[in-house]
Order: C-alpha cells, then sequence, then structure tokens
C-alpha cells in the first residue's frame, strides 16, 4: 500500500509543537511523516522530556516507525526555550508554513498538519497574522476557505472565523453564506465521503431573531440565501436559535453545523470532544488539519502535553488523502 506523505510543521518553537513531534516519534501512524522544523531544536526537546529519537533526513520520506522520526530541517534564528517566547523567531513560524505549502503545492505532500502557533508574538514581530486558515488561504491563492472544527460526533464549520464580535453582523451577507455552504457542502461529499450532506445552519441573533424582534438577519439575510440553496438541492436546516441547535440535532442527526462565528458553536464542539478535537481547512487546494488547541507554554518541555489531538490530527489527514487518491 502506498502511503499518503503527511507534513507536520512543528510550529511555535518554544510551545508544546516539538513536544508533540517528539510523542508522535514513539507512535505508530497510518502514514509517511515528515515533520517540519528545526531538528537540533527538537533533539534538545526530545533530551529534555528524555525520549530517544532517530532522526532521519532526505528528500525521500519512509513509512512511520515508532523511534523515528523524519524532518525537514527549517533553522530558527534565536537558541530556543521551552515556553519563553522569541519573536525573532516568528519567521521561521512562517518559513515553515510556507515550505509545506510549496510541497503540497508540487505534490511531494498529500495532507499537511499544523502543530500550534502563537499569534501575538507573530504580530509582536512585525508580521499581520490572523491565523493558520487565513494564511494558508492568502498564500495559495484560494479566495475562500471554511474553518470547521470535528470531535465529539459533531462537525462544527464557521461562515465568520476570526472577527470581533462587533464585525460579525456586518460580513454575514448572502454571498459569503452561498459561498461557505458550497464550499462546506462539496468538501464533505468529496473528502468526507458524504453523498449529499445534511447541514443544520445556525441563526445570529439569539432565538434565532424572534421573529424580527431580537434581530433581522435571519429574515433579511440568512433566511434568504438558504431558500435559494435549497432550490438548488442543498439538504439545509435553518436558521435555527443557537442555544437549542445542539440538542435538536441529537433527535435529528445532521452531517454538519454551520454556526455564524467564531465563539457560537465552538465552545460546544470543545467540549464535547475537549483534547481529541480536530481543526480542518475547506476549500484549499490541499487536505489541511491541525489541533484544537495553542502553544500551551506552560506544558512545553514538562512532559505533560497531550497528543491526542495531533494524533487525531494526522489520522483525519491520512483518511482524506487516501478518500481523495481513491477517487481520482
Amino acid at each position: 500500500m502506498n502511503l499518503p506523505v503527511v507534513a507536520l510543521t512543528a510550529g511555535e518553537p518554544a510551545g508544546v509543537g516539538p513536544d508533540l513531534c517528539i510523542a508522535l516519534s514513539q507512535r505508530s501512524l497510518p502514514c509517511r511523516l515528515s515533520v517540519l522544523g528545526d531538528v537540533q531544536v527538537l533533539a534538545a526537546r526530545a533530551r529534555q522530556l528524555g525520549i530517544a529519537v532517530e532522526f532521519v533526513a532526505g528528500e525521500a520520506v519512509p513509512e512511520h516507525r515508532p523511534g523515528t522520526l523524519h524532518v525537514r530541517h527549517v533553522p530558527v534564528a534565536a537558541p530556543v526555550n521551552a515556553g519563553q517566547l522569541d519573536r525573532r523567531n516568528s519567521a521561521h513560524v512562517l518559513a515553515l508554513l510556507d515550505a509545506a505549502l510549496a510541497g503540497c503545492t508540487r505534490g511531494a505532500y498529500q495532507a499537511l498538519v499544523t502543530a500550534p502557533v502563537h499569534k501575538g508574538v507573530i504580530n509582536d514581530a512585525g508580521f499581520p497574522f490572523t491565523g493558520h486558515t487565513e494564511y494558508l488561504a492568502d498564500h495559495s491563492g484560494t479566495q475562500r476557505v471554511v474553518m470547521m472544527l470535528t470531535g465529539g460526533g459533531l462537525r462544527v464549520a464557521l461562515a465568520t472565523t476570526h472577527l470581533p464580535l462587533r464585525a460579525v453582523a456586518d460580513a454575514i451577507t448572502p454571498e459569503l453564506l452561498d459561498e461557505v455552504v458550497r464550499i462546506l457542502a462539496a468538501d464533505l461529499a468529496r473528502r468526507f465521503g458524504l453523498g449529499r450532506p445534511r447541514i443544520a445552519v445556525a441563526g445570529l441573533n439569539p432565538h434565532a431573531g424572534e421573529s424580527g424582534h431580537l434581530g433581522r438577519e435571519e429574515i433579511d439575510v440568512i433566511g434568504p440565501a438558504l431558500a435559494r440553496l435549497r432550490a438548488e438541492g442543498f439538504d439545509l436546516v435553518g436558521p435555527l436559535p443557537a442555544d437549542t441547535l445542539f440538542s435538536r440535532i441529537r433527535l435529528d442527526p445532521c452531517d454538519a453545523v454551520l454556526a455564524m462565528y467564531h465563539d457560537q458553536g465552538l465552545p460546544v464542539l470543545k467540549y464535547a470532544s475537549f483534547g481529541s478535537a480536530v481543526n480542518v481547512t475547506l476549500g484549499l487546494p490541499f487536505i489541511r488539519t491541525s489541533v484544537d488547541h495553542g502553544t500551551a507554554l506552560d506544558l512545553a518541555g514538562s512532559g505533560r502535553a497531550e497528543v491526542g489531538s495531533v494524533v487525531a490530527a494526522i489520522e483525519m489527514a491520512t483518511g482524506m488523502a487516501t478518500r481523495d487518491a481513491a477517487s481520482q
């Protein structure tokens, strides 16, 4: 079996990203894994954790074997101490993403998994950066992507991502909803094997606007956009009140939930799947998954970093890549 090659960016070098990479070196994985990071940083973290790892280099990525780790070396700019951010290494973090993008574009990698980065220190270094999702979209020339988290038996996609709450209502337009639903439905079909996915859509306002008494976005924007898409054959339910939506779908299951903003749907999913959820970027010309947590600076180098989310991200990316290959 020709296993897919999965690239894993090591993320913020002072955070738990290197810890996760070292932990993965001890596991069996259903892919050929290539870590993009500084090999000296990884070796130092392995020594700090007391884990023996054989680091493998070279263009060819072998099948992953416990005790080994294939690394594509991308050097840091400044010495790394676990738990201590250094803005001088922000360019290194972005260089990891650029190298992964280049590899995905030329077909060297069949999927990309990203370890967490620290947005604040990247911005402090003078780089405008709002997150992996936006960066990968911009640098791959993708006009619209959709952020979706999976876990706990749920898939939750977002109409808007990293926006201040006061900006959300203005961002939700008929054009946005049309594009997001099409991307969500297409990737659920292509990469998750769901032929005609059923999508439950949340309203924006409390009680989905209470017939216009608590806001008119459901009447003027969301409802009409969904009606037009239904007329084309999309299986959409809503707009539904967000506070009861997740209870409703226990009785009337769906394949995914579309929330209007970041903190509307993700708290429920993260509660249901703490430590094992996966972030998926839909709409990119390549497969990308990620962990559902941050850099956890206080855990870096401690041996207490949880590996469940990155394992789930790799397994999901591998499954998506395998399904992609089978459909071609």
